[in-house]
């Protein structure tokens, strides 16, 4: 039982460190820098770039580019 909570947090973090790294690389170097698709990098999308992955990250970015319309 320990066990597998252990793996469910790490699995987390990874999925979270890797989609904080994704929104880092497309905000520096594939979205033009005066664009106002920007997503923060902040705790929601801490969060749900953990829980979805990478699916969550085009989530976001799916939810700016419908605010900017």
């Amino acid at each position: 039982m320990k066990k597998k909570i252990i793996s469910a947090a790490a699995h987390f973090f990874i999925r979270a460190a890797i989609g904080m790294a994704l929104i880092f690389f497309i905000d520096q170097y594939v979205i033009p820098p005066d664009s106002s698709i920007n997503v923060g990098l902040n705790a929601v999308s801490f969060l749900t770039s953990g829980t979805l992955g990478i699916p969550g990250v085009g989530l976001l970015y799916g939810i700016v580019c419908y605010q900017v319309l």
